[in-house]
C-alpha cells in the first residue's frame, strides 16, 4: 500500500495515483482469516466503527430491498463515476498544501506521543500516525469549509486514525478498557494551543 504497487510473479506493477484500499473487518469470526500484523494495520488512515442502523434506517433497508433494490446493481440508485478523476487529485494537493499553524502540529505531536507513555498502552502510534492525524485533520477542515485546521479538527479525528494503532496492555484490555477510551484520556490531558 505504502510503495503504490504490486508485485505478481516477481514483476513489480505501478499502481494509478488513484489507487485506495478500502478493508472491512469482521469482529466476529475469524475462521479463515488472520489479523494483520501490526505493521500493516499502521498503513491505513483511518479505522472507522460502523454500528447497527437506528430502528428506523433499518426499516428502510427492508423497504427497499422488498421493492426490488439490488446492491450489485448501483445504476438503480444513480450512483455515477465521477466525471473527472483528476478533481481527486487537485483536492488532495489542496489539503497537503493547506498550512497548519506550529501549535496546532505541537497538539498532534503530544497527542501522539502521548500513546506511547500511557500506562495502559503496551506500544503506542507511531510517527506515520502523527502524519495521518495532520492531513486527516486538514481534510476534516476543508470539508467544513475552512482553510486551515483547528485543535478541534485534530481532535475529532484522532480516534479514528489511532484506534487501530494501538495495543492495550492485556490486564488493562481484561478491567474493560479500550482503545477509544484511552484516546479519549489522552485528549483530556493534552493541552489545547490557543
Amino acid at each position: 500500500m505504502e510503495e503504490r504497487q504490486t508485485t505478481i510473479d516477481g514483476e513489480r506493477l505501478p499502481l494509478s495515483p488513484m489507487f485506495t484500499v478500502l478493508a472491512t473487518e469482521n469482529p466476529i469470526e475469524y475462521e479463515g482469516t488472520y489479523p494483520l500484523p501490526e505493521a500493516q494495520l499502521d498503513r491505513f488512515l483511518m479505522k472507522i466503527l460502523i454500528d447497527y442502523p437506528a430502528e428506523n434506517e433499518e426499516a428502510e433497508i427492508v423497504a427497499r430491498w422488498d421493492a426490488g433494490f439490488n446492491s450489485r446493481r448501483l445504476e438503480q440508485i444513480q450512483v455515477q463515476p465521477l466525471q473527472d478523476p483528476a478533481a481527486i487529485a487537485k483536492c488532495r494537493f489542496e489539503v497537503r498544501e493547506m498550512r497548519m499553524e506550529s501549535g496546532v502540529q505541537k497538539y498532534i505531536v503530544d497527542i501522539v506521543r502521548r500513546t506511547r507513555s500511557h500506562p495502559t498502552i503496551l506500544y503506542g502510534a507511531s510517527p506515520r500516525a502523527s502524519v495521518a492525524l495532520l492531513l486527516c485533520s486538514k481534510a476534516l477542515a476543508a470539508i467544513r469549509g475552512r482553510e486551515f485546521p483547528t485543535p478541534d479538527d485534530v481532535r475529532d479525528v484522532s480516534t479514528p486514525v489511532l484506534r487501530h494503532r494501538l495495543a492495550l496492555r492485556a490486564e488493562a484490555e481484561l478491567d474493560g478498557a479500550t482503545a477509544d477510551a484511552v484516546i479519549s484520556d489522552i485528549i483530556k490531558t493534552v493541552e489545547v494551543p490557543r
